[in-house]
């Protein structure tokens, strides 16, 4: 059975393990907004306009370069944290 999420004072509660994921990978949703733009171009394309999937082509691939931008400050980021735990352990 599958559960209803729980809405506190009309919001709706966001499980950790997502929360999680996103705090985690900052890019992640961008690059899910690029892949939606990716599939309402497919749509376009099939209703055959053609200039309408243009636009919405630039976007998406606006939202892919943000997305993968954020995600490689964020892996540099922690890669250097990373290494400043690590120098912390071997001085210990």
């Amino acid at each position: 059975m599958h559960k209803k999420p729980k809405v506190i004072a009309g919001r709706i509660r966001i499980p950790p393990k997502i929360k999680n994921y996103f705090r985690n990978n900052p890019g992640a949703l961008f690059i899910i907004g690029f892949q939606v733009l990716l599939l309402v171009c497919a749509g376009l394309l099939f209703q055959g306009n053609s200039v309408l999937v243009d636009e919405v082509a630039v976007c998406a691939y606006f939202l892919l370069v943000i997305g993968v931008v954020l995600q490689l400050i964020f892996f540099v980021r922690r890669e250097k944290e990373d290494k400043q735990k690590l120098k912390e352990v071997v001085v210990i």
